[in-house]
């Protein structure tokens, strides 16, 4: 079960700006760049993604140099990984979904976790495991924001962090849902701009990104 402090420690992340961006590094060179122009931006809480070989040096990269940044990790998928990601510097850690194995790992662990669902029961499960907080993934596959909408009827106590199929052309009806605490999206750091070091274009986005949580 999530302690006090890991529960306040994940709502004020989530509430640091409306988009965390969900990030793909192939290379540590990268990193630091990227996270440089989203913090300047008004992004300070960024996901690195363990989909690539790189992703903990980078995460151990950006921990270090990049004043401002919240850096997390993402796809945790096994204790394994959330031990070498706390290790790494990681501040917080997000899963797809959740797993016997994950969630005895997260009990004992320090660094925050969030947990994804996509339906009623799972919500309940994690709510029953001391989580207030949850990913809500795939969002858009799942029913988006009416399925939001849904499920805050009846669970009013949970917000959640919506990742999965989000852009800028629908973040923000996510955003207006009083449950959605931020959306997690990857149009921030678009491939070509990474692989490019535009990193004037990836601070442009995220200004643009930031205005979501206007009014």
């Amino acid at each position: 079960m999530p302690n006090d402090q890991q529960l306040a420690t994940l709502q004020h992340i989530a509430g640091l700006a409306p988009v965390i961006p969900v990030v793909v590094v192939d290379a540590v060179a990268q990193a630091v760049g990227l996270a440089r122009a989203l913090v300047a931006g008004g992004i300070p809480a960024i996901e690195i993604t363990l989909r690539t070989p790189a992703a903990l040096d980078a995460i151990r990269a950006v921990a270090a140099e990049v004043e401002g940044a919240v850096v997390g990790v993402g796809t945790v998928l096994t204790p394994e990984q959330l031990d070498a990601a706390w290790k790494a510097g990681a501040r917080f850690a997000v899963s797809p979904g959740s797993s016997p194995r994950l969630l005895a790992a997260a009990r004992e662990h320090e660094l925050p976790w969030l947990p994804g669902a996509a339906t009623a029961s799972e919500c309940m499960h994690l709510m029953d495991e001391g989580y207030r907080l949850l990913k809500f993934f795939p969002a858009e596959a799942a029913g988006g924001v009416a399925a939001l909408k849904g499920i805050g009827g009846p669970l009013p106590q949970l917000g959640f962090v919506a990742t999965g199929g989000i852009g800028p052309d629908n973040a923000a009806s996510y955003l207006k849902l009083p449950n959605l605490h931020a959306v997690g999206g990857s149009w921030l750091t678009p491939a070509d701009a990474v692989q490019s070091g535009d990193w004037a274009r990836i601070e442009a986005l995220a200004k643009a990104a930031k205005g979501f949580g206007a009014g």
